[in-house]
Order: structure tokens, then C-alpha cells, then sequence
């Protein structure tokens, strides 16, 4: 228990400097609020490490997501119980040799059909960082190296190329693995992809021929088309969303956790932003989202509030 609270320590710590030392370059809007239904269903333990950064559904209701402190993968069956399915060896340094963060810790996460989970380990170490395979009942096996000077950090999956796509907020890349391969190219270095100080390229999703992607410091949500595989030109599809880290679709819209500012908002199909959850439904420093028809599940992951790192759900409105 000591080990574990030193950890969250080091955490809270860290990024509470980075977070709030004025490192993000995008500006802070004000945002248009729409109210709607939430509740906390789960909360975790943060004297554990359990500070939930990703989140993949599954079909029968229940969750998956990283434990970043902890270096975990867990279940969250739908009655709210939470199962750790594999925890990461710690490097020798603790994850001193981290980039930007300064820990060790797992990020993105991605359920195939089939059920086997894919996930980042980002740890400073040549020897264990990369995209890992958990399959049911097994252990986590590395698949993909990647590179120890980067923070891997986003993960996403185009089932129709069985390529993954991961981002490296340090590096400012986009990097591919194929489904059964094993190893990683750059697929893109371009310069909305860096950051300005702090965490740059971030979140990663793969949608109708095009691969999105959320920039932290610069506050913006970029789509990438893929021409025949390749980055076609960036457009911006929405700025001044400070602290963006993670997000899903919901339609034509877009749902996005702000990690810095603790909300989670919605970009309409023509980059009009709403706010739709604060602090007041209890998010603390919101990662990621998910969505499954109107339900929206939220993991915050108490970064820097350091209080009640939990999972919040909530009933999108009809549009």
C-alpha cells in the first residue's frame, strides 16, 4: 500500500505542475451548457493506482480500462465490480525515464470482436514499451515495439485495413501496426500533430475514411483523410477546446473529454462545441469516453484533484 500511495504521489505531483503550470497554449472558451442525466457508477480506488486514463466497451455492458498509476487492465462488469485482469512490470527506474510524465503507465485500449484486448504500456524502457495483446484468461504479450524516447498514448483500430493507428504525445507522431504484424511505422509527423511544451497528439479514433485526432496543448480536433492508406492534408474540425484528451463519436457529432477544465463537451457536425458534463456530475479530470447507443460512460482519472477517480454515467440527448 506505501508503494502505491508514493506512486499516485509522484502522479498527482507531476502532472498538477504540467496541468496547471500554463503549458497548454489553447485558450479556455466560453461554452453554451446543456443539461443532461448522470450519475457516478463506479468508484475506484485511488490509494490503489486506479486512475482510469482509457475505456473500451464490450457488448454485454460491462467496461474495460487502463489503470495508469497502477500499470493495469481491468473489468468493470456492469453490477460496477471492478477485476484486474493484468497488471505491467514496473521498470527498474519506476518509470523515471518516462517521457513528460515521468511514470510509468497504461494508456489506449482496444476490444476486438473476438474479445481480446490491445493496449500501450508507455514506460521508458526499450525493453517493455509498446502495444500489447491480452486475450481472454491469458497474459499480456507484447506485439509491438515502440519507442522509449515516445509516450504512446492513443489507440485505435481500422477494422477494414486490420491496422492499428497510435499516437505518441511526445513525439508528436502517428504510428501503424497491422493486426498480425509486429512492428510500427510512422504514418504521419505532421506539425499539428506536436506539442507546445506539454502533451501533444492525444486521443485517436478511425471514422468513415478518415483517421481523427485530438492535439492537448493546442486545444484542437484534427481529421486526417486515408488516400489509399496515406495522411491526405489535416483539417481542423474544431479549436479552443483546452485540455482535450480523448473522445468518441456519437453520429455525426463528437463527444470529448476535457482533462484540464473537467468537462466532457459535444462538437456538432459543423465544430459548434456544448458543454454537457462538469464537475458538478462529478468529473474529476475526464480522460476518455465511449458510447453506446445514448448512454455515455466517463472515466476520470483524479490526476490532479487527487479525489474520486470513478466512472460517470450519462444519457445523451436526441438530435
Amino acid at each position: 500500500m506505501r508503494k502505491n500511495m508514493t506512486t499516485v504521489a509522484v502522479v498527482t505531483a507531476a502532472l498538477t505542475a504540467a496541468l496547471t503550470g500554463g503549458t497548454a497554449s489553447a485558450t479556455t472558451v466560453s461554452l453554451p451548457q446543456e443539461t443532461v442525466p448522470s450519475r457516478i457508477a463506479v468508484h475506484f480506488d485511488l490509494a490503489k493506482g486506479q486512475m482510469p486514463e482509457n475505456i473500451a466497451l464490450s457488448p454485454d455492458g460491462s467496461a474495460y480500462v487502463t489503470f495508469a498509476a497502477a500499470r493495469q487492465v481491468a473489468l468493470v462488469t456492469k453490477k460496477g465490480e471492478t477485476r484486474i485482469l493484468a497488471t505491467l512490470p514496473a521498470p527498474a527506474d519506476g518509470g523515471a525515464d518516462t517521457p513528460v510524465l515521468k511514470f510509468a503507465l497504461t494508456t489506449g485500449i482496444v476490444r476486438t470482436t473476438d474479445g481480446t484486448l490491445y493496449f500501450l504500456y508507455a514506460s521508458g524502457s526499450a525493453e517493455t514499451t509498446g502495444l500489447y495483446r491480452l486475450r481472454s484468461g491469458g497474459t499480456p504479450t507484447r506485439v509491438a515495439a515502440l519507442p522509449a524516447t515516445g509516450l504512446p498514448n492513443g489507440l485505435a483500430l481500422d477494422e477494414r485495413s486490420k491496422t492499428f493507428y497510435i499516437t505518441d504525445s511526445a513525439l508528436g507522431t502517428i504510428s501503424t501496426v497491422r493486426l498480425g504484424g509486429h512492428r510500427a511505422s510512422v504514418w504521419s509527423s505532421a506539425p499539428e500533430l506536436a506539442s507546445t511544451g506539454f502533451i501533444g497528439v492525444n486521443g485517436l479514433k478511425v471514422r468513415d475514411g478518415a483517421v481523427w485526432a485530438s492535439n492537448l496543448d493546442k486545444g484542437t480536433l484534427l481529421r486526417i483523410p486515408l488516400r489509399q492508406g496515406r495522411p491526405g492534408p489535416i483539417t481542423v474540425k474544431a479549436k479552443g477546446l483546452a485540455g482535450i484528451d480523448d473522445f468518441a463519436f456519437a453520429g455525426d457529432q463528437v463527444i470529448a473529454a476535457l482533462i484540464t477544465t473537467g468537462r466532457v463537451v459535444r462538437v456538432g457536425a459543423k465544430g459548434k462545441v456544448t458543454t454537457l458534463l462538469t464537475a458538478a456530475d462529478g468529473l474529476q479530470n475526464p480522460t476518455s469516453v465511449a458510447v453506446r447507443g445514448r448512454t455515455l460512460h466517463v472515466p476520470s482519472a483524479a490526476y490532479t484533484t487527487a479525489t474520486d477517480p470513478n466512472l460517470v454515467l450519462a444519457t445523451l440527448p436526441r438530435h
